[in-house]
């Protein structure tokens, strides 16, 4: 086992005091005191919590003791006691004090008073150090290791699909190409297009809507797998629920109809929400304080509710006859809106949702149709606050049935012939879902808009950092 040169915060914070000689680095939270005594409170990200170190002027250079300001970076060795202030178990009596690195106060610009998100959003390479963002990324931590255990302890191969495709998974076209043209004098064709014949992959290429297309290949060989990744849409939206750059969880399941995957899309869910109750309970204790006086009950109300399932056709109908005033009038054959998703759950049912059997002309090419020749066996999860948090279906493996849906939407054969290889070879009934890891991030911390759960957010006129 390795022993680091020094301890974290969270596990000095557990530990029992017995004046034993300890050694914190992190960076300064606050410093107080007088002459006969400072207190300074330091974190190092591994905790909200900050320790206090109580020093002595007496036992430092004064000079050394001015440097330490909000945002400088120290070394602090000393004993561990018990405190005999509130608010904190332990406390550090320091005997020796190093300075990393120093933080001008008059230009260091997170100080003790509040500041507003659209304010740290400018400063997104300092925020990690507040305690909203450090709470935000560790929870983001926990909930991709999450992850990959839920996958990995069932079975399930994880498959790293491409980042640059030629395909469009959801026929939508907002797609970022990527290229190494020279686009102030790019090669033309006879008829005056772009020739991509002389780009870098010969062809024209994007940055990737989704990995389920090649995740589905991957389900025709390996059984069960799942992607989880960085994906993109250049869909020009600036709303709190849209980024351009997100992370994508898809597995996809051979032998997995329409039942079983929403079988497994609950048990998904609810094993990450039990995983943040159990293993970010500090974190989101301060959500619940700060941000969000409901959020914890929301997350028990998930894990403890089997959720409700039925046909959109179903939901419409109680849609239309609820009453309410929309901003989007429903009628059957429109795309549900979150307000309609969020009805569902948090007033008519008061539980999650899952909605099937759409209507194809609504949904993507891929999905299953039914004998009604009207709906599709698509699948949406509805959670309270968000509204859609998983989208999928079972796929459709017909060969017939998927190249006359490819037609009536447009979409070449010849371009994926690949795709529909799978459907000449050994085809079979299959399934999968998309879960956007920000919006599940934005459900399990509370926080309103999904550009404070992602570090460094992507969305029009805007790629800083």
């Amino acid at each position: 086992m390795i022993h680091p040169a020094h301890i974290k915060v969270k596990a000095l914070l557990a530990a029992s005091p017995a004046g034993q000689e300890v050694t914190v680095k992190g960076w300064v939270r606050t410093k107080r005191g007088n002459k006969q005594v400072a207190f300074i409170a330091i974190n190092d990200g591994s905790t909200i919590n900050t320790i206090q170190v109580v020093a002595n002027p007496e036992n430092f250079d004064e000079e050394l003791l001015k440097s330490i300001t909000t945002g400088a970076c120290i070394r602090v060795t000393g004993k561990l006691v018990e405190s005999l202030g509130s608010g904190q178990p332990v406390e550090i009596q320091a005997t020796e004090i190093e300075l990393y690195g120093a933080s001008d106060p008059n230009t260091y610009p997170l100080q003790k008073k509040g500041h507003s998100m659209e304010f740290l959003r400018d400063i997104a390479h300092l925020r990690p150090r507040t305690n909203t963002f450090g709470a935000v990324l560790r929870v983001r931590h926990a909930m991709a290791f999450a992850v990959h255990k839920y996958f990995n302890d069932r079975g399930f191969c994880y498959l790293h699909t491409p980042v640059i495709t030629g395909s469009d998974a959801e026929g939508a076209g907002e797609m970022f190409r990527v290229t190494t043209l020279d686009m102030n004098n790019p090669p033309r064709t006879p008829e005056g297009k772009i020739d991509f014949n002389q780009d870098f992959f010969g062809r024209e290429t994007n940055l990737t809507v989704s990995g389920q297309l090649e995740g589905e290949l991957g389900a025709m060989a390996l059984g069960d797998i799942y992607t989880f990744g960085p994906t993109f849409r250049a869909e020009n939206s600036n709303t709190p629920r849209h980024l351009a750059e997100f992370w994508m969880i898809e597995p996809e399941m051979a032998f997995y109809e329409i039942k079983e995957n929403m079988d497994l899309a609950e048990d998904f869910v609810k094993y990450l929400v039990s995983y943040a109750l159990e293993n970010c309970a500090d974190d989101l204790a301060f959500f619940n304080q700060m941000y969000d006086k409901e959020l914890i009950d929301r997350l028990k109300m998930v894990v403890e509710n089997d959720f409700i399932r039925m046909t959109y056709t179903d939901a419409v109908e109680i849609i239309v006859n609820s009453g309410q005033k929309w901003e989007f009038p429903v009628s059957w054959g429109s795309d549900l809106q979150a307000e309609h998703e969020r009805y569902l759950v948090e007033k008519h049912f008061k539980k999650p949702v899952i909605l099937t059997n759409y209507p194809k002309k609504i949904k993507a090419f891929y999905m299953f149709q039914n004998e009604d020749d009207l709906t599709v066996r698509g699948m949406d999860v509805l959670f309270p606050k968000i509204g859609e948090i998983i989208g999928g279906s079972q796929r459709e493996h017909r060969l017939d049935k998927l190249t006359e849906r490819m037609a009536e939407q447009h979409i070449a054969e010849e371009d994926m012939w690949w795709y529909l290889d799978t459907r000449r070879f050994g085809a079979c009934p299959h399934s999968g879902f998309g879960l956007g890891f920000e919006r599940l991030i934005l459900f399990v911390t509370g926080m309103g808009n999904i550009r404070d759960v992602i570090p460094f957010p992507r969305t029009p006129r805007n790629a800083e950092f």
